[in-house]
């Protein structure tokens, strides 16, 4: 044993290590240009953008908060990760639209819709979101390591050994770098979401014997009196898609692909893939409930899916922990790496190109998005030594997220959104969204609302003797919108010929062999769709919807419906597998 870690499992890392660490470099080949780095080729076929869109939206971290809030609140906690579940049918209406952008980062959209300073709003809120998401995944993964050695490998040593590793092929092969090794990691966080579950299920007497141990019938619904209830579902699903638009990553997802078909099918069933894996990360859940339910250990909620490997794969068969923890690396290294190269893609191409040194060699840029990148993740660990646990950082996430979606969704239908109403629907939700937090610096509490005003609040927007999380949402949501409608009315509109261009392209299909042009730019042998909108009053702009966006829409509505079918069906009294 070494750190708590049989030697032939430590092989099977090691293992693993190698392969995707060759995998990712020689990728390196691949970047000609800062565009080839921060957004790949754009080349890639429809199996490897749904490995990348599911590798880049799968992490460990994922798995950790599932089986937390699980173990903590039943069943219910799956929407810990489904909150996302009735957003992804709106993937595949919105993925062609990234794609006809033609752009290399989300940020590019703020300035083609609205200007440079929007831009570079968005640039600074992408790069925290970003470096908070990979301190989530950090925090989560050494969580999990901590608990799978039993404790023997420190936290700390765990974040700064997956650091190094994804750091050096993603500074060195940017987004191809992670695109490639995307779909070896994408298979092996399947096998991280199923490896335990059999032998869980086994262990606990099947369904009979999870509801023979656990008798508390609320356990096993998906909606549960308390913390999450319908109202709250709605509420995150709303968060959730509101925010979708501006998490920086989506851009490279969408955009990577040859044309939007590879862009919806790949964003639109990676996700999906994820939804499936969702369910098996609740149902481990619930058997660490069953399993640790009894035991005098207090066990914290963070080291739960840990703690279920550590307990039951040695007893399986030799390599299986090891197995665990390299596919556990992969769900963590397949995410930050995106993310880390989406973030140095904000800095680089929004804030230094074009502010900064504007007329430097390409090369110049490549450099200063590797440094971007280190830069980014050494901050991203910073908050994962500050976060409490998982589920507060990742609730920390979806709220940063929703900030630019009020811009985002008000720029892309409404022609008379302004620059002074993006401004001022972003900075009065982050206003609202602080004055209903608790805010620390330095471990000095600064101001904390639920101390000061909980007590005034009536009992229906409180849980716990706190705000509830949705009628936060509402508070800095509401706040964000009716400040952007007002002040776009009061301000002069963006002009007729800026917006032209921004609409001419976003309904303009990208042929598979296009030439890479300006963000927002047609080629010139490309010729522009007539406008087709089907509501077109109040300065909205809603375009109709193609027959294949139709079918896939439906389609895709049909499998939300069958993935919750599955899952109640699963819980049915009868059930004894």
């Amino acid at each position: 044993m070494l750190g708590g870690v049989a030697i032939i499992d430590w092989l099977v890392i090691i293992a693993y290590l190698l392969i995707i660490t060759v995998i990712g470099t020689w990728a390196v080949r691949r970047v000609k240009s800062s565009t080839s780095f921060f957004i790949s080729d754009r080349g890639f076929g429809k199996l490897m953008m749904m490995f990348f869109a599911f590798g880049t939206g799968t992490h460990s971290d994922q798995a950790v908060s599932v089986s937390a809030e699980t173990y903590r609140s039943g069943a219910s906690g799956i929407w810990y990760q489904w909150l996302w579940l009735f957003c992804t049918p709106f993937y595949w209406l919105i993925a062609p639209l990234f794609r006809r952008m033609r752009a290399v980062t989300t940020s590019d959209y703020f300035e083609a819709r609205f200007g440079r300073s929007v831009a570079v709003l968005f640039a600074v809120v992408g790069v925290l979101s970003l470096t908070i998401n990979i301190g989530v995944m950090l925090k989560g993964s050494s969580a999990m390591i901590e608990a799978v050695s039993g404790h023997q490998i420190d936290p700390m040593w765990a974040i700064c050994g997956m650091t190094v590793m994804f750091v050096v092929y993603g500074v060195a092969g940017g987004l191809n770098a992670a695109i490639v090794t995307d779909f070896v990691q994408g298979l092996m966080t399947i096998v991280l979401s199923f490896l335990i579950l059999p032998f869980a299920l086994s262990a606990v007497g099947g369904m009979a014997g999870l509801r023979g141990t656990i008798d508390r019938p609320e356990m096993f619904s998906l909606v549960a009196p308390g913390k999450i209830t319908a109202f709250y579902i709605t509420l995150i699903a709303i968060n959730a898609l509101i925010g979708f638009g501006t998490q920086p990553h989506n851009m490279g997802i969408c955009s990577a692909g040859k044309t939007e078909m590879e862009s919806r099918v790949g964003l639109t069933g990676g996700n999906f893939i994820k939804r499936i894996c969702t369910v098996a990360w609740m149902m481990t859940g619930l058997c660490a409930v069953a399993m640790f339910m009894s035991s005098e250990t207090e066990v914290d909620i963070d080291h739960v899916y840990g703690l279920m490997a550590h307990k039951l794969l040695p007893q399986i068969a030799p390599g299986l922990v090891g197995l665990f923890i390299a596919s556990m690396l992969a769900a963590v290294m397949s995410s930050c790496d995106a993310f880390m190269v989406t973030a140095s893609a904000l800095f680089t191409e929004n804030i230094y190109r074009k502010h900064f040194v504007t007329n430097a060699a390409d090369r110049h840029y490549i450099w200063i998005g590797r440094f971007a990148s280190v830069l980014v993740v050494v901050v991203g660990i910073t908050f994962a030594l500050s976060f409490e646990n998982v589920v507060s950082g990742l609730e920390i996430f979806w709220k940063i997220s929703a900030m630019m979606g009020i811009a985002f969704w008000a720029g892309l239908f409404w022609r008379r959104a302004t620059v002074a109403g993006a401004w001022a629907g972003t900075m009065v939700s982050f206003a609202v969204l602080l004055f209903t937090s608790k805010i620390s610096m330095l471990g000095v509490v600064v101001w904390d609302f639920n101390e000061r005003f909980a007590h005034h609040l009536p009992d229906a927007l409180l849980f716990e003797g706190k705000l509830n999380l949705p009628w936060q949402m509402i508070f800095y949501l509401v706040a964000g919108f009716t400040a952007l409608i007002v002040v776009s009315l009061m301000t002069p509109p963006v002009g007729k010929e800026k917006l032209e261009r921004f609409y001419r392209c976003l309904r303009t299909p990208v042929a598979a062999s296009e030439p890479e042009v300006e963000p927002f730019t047609l080629p010139e042998e490309v010729k522009p769709s007539e406008r087709n909108v089907v509501f077109d009053y109040f300065g909205l702009e809603i375009p109709k919807i193609s027959l294949v966006g139709l079918i896939g829409f439906i389609a895709a509505w049909l499998v939300v419906a069958v993935l919750i079918g599955v899952v109640y069906w699963i819980f049915m009294p009868s059930k004894v597998f």
